[in-house]
C-alpha cells in the first residue's frame, strides 16, 4: 500500500465522515488511502471517560471500514480557545511536516463550532507554501455545523470541487451509523437519511449519482 498522499484533519470525530466519508472510501478502493487526524478529544468534566471512551472506539471502527488509518492529537474538544494558537499552530505543523500530504482537507471556516475554524486557521498556517506542504487544500462541509452559520455575517459554503462517491455513498453511511453516540433519527440533520439527502443534492447540481463538495482554497500545479 502507498503511503497516504492526503489528509483529512477532523476537529471531532465523526467530522471526517460527515464531510469527506465518501471520498476516502473511494480513494481506499484505488490504493490511496487518506490519513484522518482527528484533532480534540473530549475531557471531563465536559465529557464523561466512558462516553470518550466509546466515542473513540466508535471513530476506529468507522476508519476500519473506510479503509483509512488515523491519528489522534488529543487537545481538548471545545476548548481549543483556551490554548495559546502557537499551541495549536505547532500541533498541526508537526503533523504536516511529518506526513507532507499532497493534498489536505480542512473543516469550512464558516462552521458554527469554534473548533471548527480555529483548526482551519491554524492549519492554513501550519500549510502555508513551502516544501513538503500540501499542494492543493479544500474545505468540506459539515452537516450541523456548516449551514448553521449567519448568512451574510460569515462565509457561505459555495462548493467548487465534487468528488464522485455513487460508489461509496453506501460505505459513507455504514461508516456513519458506527458512530452510534453521534447518531440521530430522522429528520435529524447527523442521520442517515440527511447525510443520503445532501450527498443526493450535491451529486445532482454536477450530473452524478452522488458527491460530496468541497470548496478549493488553494491549488499549485
Amino acid at each position: 500500500m502507498k503511503p497516504p498522499t492526503r489528509l483529512v484533519l477532523a476537529p471531532h470525530p465523526d467530522d471526517e465522515v460527515l464531510g469527506v466519508g465518501g471520498a476516502m472510501a473511494r480513494w481506499a478502493m484505488e490504493g490511496r488511502p487518506a490519513l484522518v487526524a482527528v484533532v480534540t478529544r473530549g475531557r471531563p468534566p465536559l465529557y464523561p471517560a466512558e462516553a470518550e471512551a466509546r466515542c473513540r472506539e466508535e471513530a476506529r471502527a468507522a476508519h476500519r471500514r473506510l479503509g483509512v488509518e488515523a491519528r489522534f492529537l488529543d487537545l481538548p474538544a471545545a476548548e481549543l480557545d483556551s490554548l495559546a494558537h502557537r499551541e495549536l499552530n505547532r500541533s498541526l505543523d508537526e503533523l504536516i511536516r511529518s506526513i507532507a500530504p499532497d493534498e489536505l482537507y480542512l473543516p469550512f471556516p464558516g462552521d458554527l463550532h469554534l473548533d471548527h475554524q480555529l483548526v482551519f486557521h491554524s492549519a492554513l498556517v501550519a500549510a502555508r507554501p513551502g516544501p513538503g506542504r500540501p499542494r492543493r487544500i479544500y474545505a468540506y462541509e459539515t452537516l450541523s455545523e456548516t449551514n448553521w452559520n449567519a448568512p451574510f455575517l460569515t462565509p457561505s459554503f459555495v462548493p467548487n470541487h465534487f468528488v464522485d462517491i455513487t460508489g461509496t455513498l453506501d460505505a459513507k453511511l455504514e461508516a456513519m451509523a458506527l458512530y452510534r453516540s453521534q447518531l440521530r433519527p430522522a429528520p435529524h440533520e447527523r442521520s442517515l437519511e440527511a447525510l443520503r439527502a445532501l450527498a443526493t443534492l450535491r451529486g445532482a447540481t454536477v450530473g452524478l449519482g452522488a458527491a460530496e463538495a468541497f470548496i478549493t482554497i488553494r491549488t499549485v500545479s
